[in-house]
C-alpha cells in the first residue's frame, strides 16, 4: 500500500540531494538513501528522476503562489503588494537555500525542463505579478501606459537574476536585504 506522506519525503530528499551534488551527479540511488527508503520505494512514486525534478519544482511552486496569495490578501495598495512579493521571494529562497541551490541553478541545466514545466509553472505566478500591476493601474498608483506583460517579466527577472546572483556567490549576503533596493528600482520606473 502508498504511504501518502512518501512523495513528499522523496522530494524533500530530491532537494538536499540536488543542492548538495547537483541535479546530473545524482542516482535516484542517493535519493532514496538520503529519505531513508529502498530505492525501488521511489519508483512506486516516481517514474524518473525528471519527474522527481518536475513534480519537485511544481508542488513548490503551487504552494509558492499560494503562499503569496495569502500574504497579500490583506494589502490593499498595489504598490505595497509588489514590495510585499519581491520581500517574500527573497525571504523564502534565504530561508530555504537548498531549494535555492535547485530553483536557481539545477533546474536552469535542462533545456528540456525550461521549454516545457518550468514555462506552464511559472505562469501562474506571472498572471499573479500581472494582475497587481493591473490592479495598480485601475486605481491609479500605476501609470495607465504600463506594458504589463513587459514590466511582469522584468520584474520577475530582477528578482530572479537576484537570486541566481546570490545563490552563485554562496550565499555571502543577505538576499533579503536586497528587497527595498529592487523594488524601489522596478516602482520607480512604473509608479506616477
Amino acid at each position: 500500500m502508498r504511504d501518502p506522506d512518501k512523495p513528499q519525503q522523496i522530494i524533500d530528499a530530491a532537494i538536499r540531494v540536488f543542492a548538495r551534488s547537483g541535479y546530473y551527479n545524482s542516482r535516484v540511488s542517493d535519493i532514496a538513501r538520503e529519505a531513508g527508503i529502498a530505492s525501488g520505494t521511489i519508483y512506486l512514486y516516481f517514474k524518473t528522476k525528471d519527474d522527481i525534478l518536475v513534480t519537485l519544482f511544481r508542488e513548490k511552486m503551487a504552494e509558492w503562489v499560494a503562499s503569496v496569495r495569502r500574504e497579500i490578501a490583506a494589502e490593499r495598495d498595489p504598490v505595497a503588494k509588489i514590495r510585499k512579493i519581491v520581500a517574500l521571494h527573497f525571504r523564502v529562497l534565504e530561508e530555504n537555500p537548498d531549494l535555492a541551490e535547485v530553483v536557481q541553478v539545477e533546474l536552469r541545466q535542462g533545456q528540456k525542463f525550461l521549454r516545457g514545466a518550468a514555462a506552464q509553472e511559472i505562469t501562474s505566478y506571472f498572471a499573479l505579478i500581472g494582475s497587481i500591476l493591473e490592479e495598480g493601474i485601475a486605481v491609479g498608483r500605476i501609470r495607465a501606459d504600463l506594458p504589463v506583460k513587459v514590466a511582469t517579466k522584468m520584474l520577475f527577472g530582477a528578482m530572479d537574476q537576484m537570486a541566481t546572483s546570490w545563490v552563485l556567490g554562496k550565499r555571502g549576503y543577505r538576499l533579503s536585504d536586497t528587497a527595498e533596493a529592487v523594488a524601489d528600482i522596478f516602482l520607480n520606473g512604473v509608479v506616477r
